[in-house]
C-alpha cells in the first residue's frame, strides 16, 4: 500500500490495482497482540485504511479476496482467484509484497484448532473471542517479539500464561544479560518460562489440549498461540522464475528483482544488513513501508530514486513495566561476521539522578576493534529506552563512532535527560576504552579471573553485605590511595581485576591502579551485569561479607 499510494500521487493517470488475499489492506499488524489485550478497543482501530477509503482518496483499485496463483514473466500477466472465479490480469511494472507467513513445524496435534497464529486481523479478532469467553490457560510456543507480546497481553487479562522457546532466553536477538531483565519481569507478571526446550506434540482432548514438550513437561491449555516465526510467502514467484534465496526475492538497489518490469519489497525480500552485510529478510514494518515507497520512485522517476537503505534492524518491545530495545548487530551476528569489536556495559539513569521517578537504562553497545565505529546497541529499562536507542540507531546509520557520541549535542532538562546522557555517557566510555584510558574485563570471565587474579571489590561495605564474588578482597574506592600497599601485598604479583556496582567507581580505581604500575582492569558494567550475565547461577558464585578478606 506504501508503493501504490506513492504511485498515485507521482502519476494521476496510472493505472494503480492492489491485490490482496485477505479482507483487510492497510492494517496495523503491529497492534494485534494489544488488540487482542483489549488496550485497543475496537477492530476498526486497526484498519488504517479501506478499499473504499484508498478509492476516494487516491483512486486505487484494491480487490481484497484476491489469491495469486501464478505469474507468467514471459506474457506479464498474474493468475489470479477469486470467490467468483479465476482470471487473469496484466502489468506494466509488477511489485511483489507477499510479506511472510507462519512457520508450521512438523509438531503433532499442530492441527488442533486450539492452536492459533497472530498475523491477521482475523487472526487477533477470533483470539480476543477465545479469551474473552472465559479461558484460563495459554501456551505461547516462540519467545520472540510476536510471542512475548501475546504472552504479555495475555497474562494481563489473567491467563496463566506459559511460554516455550529452544532458546535459551526470551528474545533470543538481545544479549544474554539484558535478556535477564526481561526473564525476571516476564516471571513478574506470572508467566512460566520453559526455556531451552521444543513442543514435541499436541495431544487433543475434549477439554484442553496438553502441549508436551521435550523435557518431559506437559503443559494443559485452552489455547496455544504459535509463534516460531515466519518465512517469506514465496512459492508461487519463484516456480514463475524471480530469483530467490532460501526462499527469499533477491532484489537490486532499488527493488528489482531477476525479472524484467518486477519488483519486490518487505518482509519476503532479501536485505542485507547494513552492519555485517549479511543477507537475511528483515521482517519489519519501517524498512517495509520506507522500501515500498522508494520502489515506486524507481518505477515512476528513476532519475531522482534513491537506493533502498541496508536495514539495520532497529526494533521495541515492551514487557510489563519494562522496554527492549536493539539496533544493528549483537554478538551473535559480529562474531559469525568474524568482525573484532569491544563491548560497552553502562547503567546509567534515564534522567537526572535528583528529580524524581529516576530509573536505570540498561546499555549494551558494541564497536569496532579497529575504528570505533558504532556496531550495535541493546537497552532494556522501564524509561527512556526508545529515545537512546533511536539516538544510536541513527548515530549508526551515519557511521559515527562510538567517540562521535560524545558530541552529539542532545536535549536535556531534569524531567528529561542528564547533562551527559546515557548516549554521551556511551561515547566517553567508549573513547576511553580506546585510548586505553580504561581497560575492561567481562562477566564471562569471572573464572579465569579468580584463578589467576586478585579481584577487587571496591563498593561500599553496604553493597558488599547483599552479596560479593567469593575470594573478592573489599576496599570501597575511597579508601583505596591510602590502602595501596595492602592491594600490593595481596595481590602478590597478580593481575588486579577490579568492580563495582555499576563500572563507575572501578574505573576509578582502575585509573588510580594503572598509575601505581598494576596491571589493572576494571569490570564491564559492574556486579549489575555480573549477577545478569551469571543469572541463577549467580547465588553459587556469591557470598555474605564476613566470610570475605576486608577491613
Amino acid at each position: 500500500m506504501s508503493a501504490a499510494a506513492r504511485a498515485r500521487r507521482l502519476d494521476e493517470r496510472a493505472e494503480i490495482v492492489v491485490l490482496e488475499r485477505g479482507a483487510h489492506v492497510s492494517f496495523a499488524n503491529c497492534g494485534l497482540p494489544y488488540f487482542v489485550g483489549g488496550e485497543i478497543a475496537d477492530e476498526s482501530s486497526l484498519l488504517v485504511q479501506t478499499p473504499s477509503s484508498l478509492r476516494a482518496a487516491l483512486a486505487l483499485d484494491v480487490r481484497t479476496g484476491h489469491d495469486v496463483l501464478g505469474l507468467d514473466i514471459t506474457r506479464r500477466v498474474v493468475s489470479v482467484r477469486t470467490i467468483d472465479g479465476d482470471y487473469e490480469i496484466a502489468y506494466d511494472d509488477l511489485i511483489l509484497a507477499p510479506g511472510a507467513r507462519s512457520v508450521r513445524p512438523p509438531i503433532p496435534g499442530l492441527d488442533s484448532p486450539r492452536v492459533r497464529t497472530l498475523r491477521s486481523v482475523d487472526d487477533a479478532t477470533s483470539l480476543r473471542r477465545t479469551v474473552d469467553r472465559g479461558i484460563r490457560r495459554a501456551v505461547v510456543l516462540g519467545a520472540g517479539f510476536i510471542g512475548i507480546e501475546a504472552a504479555e497481553v495475555l497474562a494481563r487479562r489473567g491467563l496463566a500464561v506459559s511460554l516455550v522457546d529452544v532458546a535459551s532466553h526470551p528474545l533470543p536477538p538481545l544479549e544474554r544479560e539484558l535478556a535477564a531483565v526481561v526473564t525476571a519481569e516476564l516471571r513478574a507478571l506470572g508467566v512460566d518460562l520453559h526455556l531451552g526446550v521444543a513442543a514435541d506434540a499436541i495431544e487433543q482432548h475434549d477439554e484442553e489440549d496438553v502441549v508436551i514438550l521435550s523435557d518431559g513437561a506437559r503443559l494443559a491449555a485452552d489455547l496455544v498461540v504459535l509463534s516460531v516465526g515466519v518465512r517469506p510467502d514465496t512459492e508461487v514467484f519463484e516456480a514463475a522464475g524471480v530469483g530467490c534465496e532460501r526462499g527469499a526475492i533477491i532484489v537490486d538497489g532499488h527493488g528489482r528483482t531477476t525479472v524484467p518490469n518486477v519488483w519486490a519489497v518487505g518482509d519476503a525480500v532479501l536485505s542485507v544488513d547494513g552492519v555485517t552485510g549479511a543477507r537475511r529478510p528483515i521482517a519489519l514494518a519501517g524498512p517495509a513501508n520506507r522500501a515500498g515507497r522508494l520502489v515506486a520512485d524507481a518505477i515512476f522517476r528513476p532519475e531522482h530514486a534513491r537506493m533502498l537503505p541496508a536495514p539495520t534492524g532497529t526494533a521495541i518491545v515492551r514487557v510489563g513495566d519494562q522496554v527492549a530495545a536493539l539496533t544493528g548487530a549483537n554478538r551473535q551476528a559480529l562474531d559469525a561476521a568474524e568482525v573484532d569489536y569491544v563491548t560497552l556495559h553502562l547503567h546509567p539513569n534515564q534522567h537526572a539522578g535528583y528529580f524524581p521517578g529516576a530509573t536505570q537504562v540498561h546499555l549494551v553497545v558494541h564497536a569496532a576493534t579497529s575504528n570505533g565505529r558504532l556496531l550495535g546497541a541493546q537497552a532494556v529499562g522501564r524509561d527512556g529506552v526508545d529515545k537512546r536507542i533511536d539516538v544510536l540507531a541513527t548515530a549508526i546509520r551515519a557511521g559515527l563512532s562510538v567517540e562521535d557520541l560524545i558530541d552529539l549535542d542532545l536535549a536535556y532538562s531534569p524531567p528529561f535527560g542528564q547533562a551527559k546522557d546515557p548516549v554521551n555517557l556511551t561515547g566517553m566510555l567508549g573513547e576511553n576504552v580506546r585510548t586505553g584510558a580504561l581497560r575492561l574485563w567481562y562477566a564471562d570471565e569471572l573464572a579465569a579471573v579468580l584463578d589467576r587474579a586478585l579481584l577487587l571489590d571496591v563498593r561500599t561495605a553496604a553493597e558488599v553485605a547483599a552479596g560479593a564474588v567469593r575470594g573478592a578482597m573489599h576496599i570501597p574506592h575511597t579508601e583505596l590511595r591510602g590502602r595501596i600497599e595492602e592491594v600490593r601485598s595481596a595481590a602478590g604479583g597478580r593481575p588486579i581485576r577490579v568492580m563495582c556496582q555499576s563500572g563507575v567507581r572501578s574505573a576509578i580505581a582502575h585509573r588510580v591502579l594503572a598509575q601505581e604500575g598494576f596491571d589493572s582492569a576494571s569490570l564491564s558494567g559492574g556486579m549489575l551485569t555480573l549477577r545478569a550475565w551469571w543469572g541463577g547461577e549467580a547465588s553459587e558464585i556469591l557470598e555474605r561479607p564476613e566470610a570475605m578478606q576486608h577491613a
